[in-house]
């Protein structure tokens, strides 16, 4: 595992004390009413590490079976009662909630519970705010909070605002409430100005990237095993490496040697989680913009959790979200090493149901040998074979075919050179726009 530099620089400030809530769907639909407890005991889980990887102590846990949520409190009132003695008890100083709280909801259980209140949204931005660290990351967190925050501001001045009508009750507190929102939409309107320049400039550096080198982004569910793989396929990689949620946020892009001396740039990107914030995807176009732009998918799944059916919707939900879902994506099953014996039975369910399936442990390096030769596998699939002639005026042309294409044989006679080279799919339409310009 790699020390992440900013670990020397840590304060040891007090841990929170939080309590986690979730709803069990009683209206579960095809599922049993054990599958829909199961499910919700799985989602607290994940919020209770959330909650951890916030730097928060889960000291309580919370369920109650409704069939939708209460709209003044999420939970019954009898609920948010014993809520209220277990956080007195414990001395508990945040509560958080599996689902999106409204406005309405947070102000009344703040003041029922009279301590802070989270929702999953929120406790998600936070984590990415604490955990980014380059500008471009920082000005996407910025902007997925305040889009966040804006529908959000009345609850935060309503020690100013005044609710019950009559005489005074249009006074300072309104008037705050406005000025800030019109601030806070400023300030929103310059991030988008600035990720509008940043995307830009992306654009920029993909046009002057090398062609024929394959571009591979891994994507997956969090903590599934992206950055421990993109270590092991690119030796000598330092990506950081932590066994929590959401430990990288950056994308990463290193260069991978395969066989034959082909290379290829794998890029890590940020995981996918359940519950996603809308907001924060939309942020994080430009870092998912290496999704869009990849050659091949290794869509990761951490084979050993019992949730890995969910996680692999989620992510499949998500890249159709980014029109990415046509791109030829490889299911790279990590952790097979931690996968039960009596679980070994879904390997070949698996192998069965995904054309590209693979099984690996990348932190001990099992498989990873396969899983090279079927990125190559895949790459030869959506790549095609030629052999062109350019007469040797247009030599330039063939030095941009060099580009464009991996080229195997180079033959010179008096007037022309021959070539014979494989192509991506990607770059058909601009070969044959030079062919035709040599013609």
């Amino acid at each position: 595992m790699i020390a992440h530099p900013d670990k020397f620089f840590e304060t040891h400030t007090p841990r929170e004390r939080a309590a986690i809530v979730t709803l069990i769907r009683s209206n579960a639909g095809d599922r049993s009413p054990d599958e829909a407890r199961a499910e919700a005991l799985e989602h607290l889980s994940e919020l209770a590490l959330l909650t951890d990887t916030a730097g928060a102590d889960v000291l309580y846990r919370m369920t109650q079976e409704r069939p939708t949520p209460d709209v003044a409190l999420y939970l019954g009132k009898g609920k948010v009662e014993e809520l209220k003695r277990h956080c007195a008890a414990l001395e508990i100083q945040l509560a958080i909630f599996d689902d999106e709280l409204s406005p309405v909801q947070v102000r009344n259980l703040e003041r029922e519970l009279n301590i802070k209140i989270l929702d999953r949204s929120g406790l998600i931005l936070d984590i990415f705010a604490s955990r980014a660290r380059t500008s471009e990351a920082k000005t996407q967190i910025e902007l997925a909070q305040l889009e966040y925050l804006l529908p959000r501001l009345t609850r935060a001045w309503t020690h100013l605002s005044k609710q019950h009508g009559g005489i005074g009750t249009k006074g300072p507190g309104e008037t705050q409430i406005e000025t800030d929102r019109r601030l806070v939409k400023t300030r929103i309107a310059r991030l988008k100005e600035k990720l509008g320049a940043i995307s830009q400039q992306h654009a920029t550096r993909r046009s002057g990237r090398n062609d024929e080198l394959t571009r591979i982004a891994l994507v997956g569910y969090t903590n599934a095993g992206k950055s421990s793989l993109l270590n092991t396929l690119a030796q000598g990689s330092n990506v950081f490496v932590e066994n929590r949620l959401f430990a990288t946020l950056d994308a990463t892009t290193r260069s991978v040697e395969f066989a034959q001396g082909r290379e290829a740039l794998v890029t890590d990107t940020v995981g996918f989680i359940r519950k996603l914030p809308t907001k924060l995807i939309a942020s994080f176009r430009t870092t998912l913009s290496e999704v869009e732009e990849a050659d091949v998918l290794l869509h990761v799944v951490d084979i050993a959790s019992p949730q890995f059916e969910e996680q692999i919707e989620v992510v499949d939900e998500t890249l159709r979200d980014l029109g990415s879902h046509l791109t030829p994506t490889i299911m790279v099953f990590n952790k097979l090493d931690l996968l039960e014996e009596d679980k070994k039975y879904l390997l070949s369910e698996l192998r069965e149901r995904y054309p590209h399936a693979v099984f690996i442990s990348a932190e001990r390096g099992i498989g990873i040998e396969h899983l090279k030769g079927e990125i190559e596998k895949v790459i030869t699939e959506n790549s095609f074979e030629l052999t062109v002639e350019i007469p040797m005026k247009h030599y330039d042309i063939a030095s941009r075919l060099h580009e464009l294409g991996d080229v195997r044989e180079r033959i010179f006679t008096e007037t022309h050179v021959r070539l014979r080279l494989r192509v991506h799919v990607r770059n058909k339409e601009r070969v044959e726009r030079l062919l035709a310009t040599a013609a």
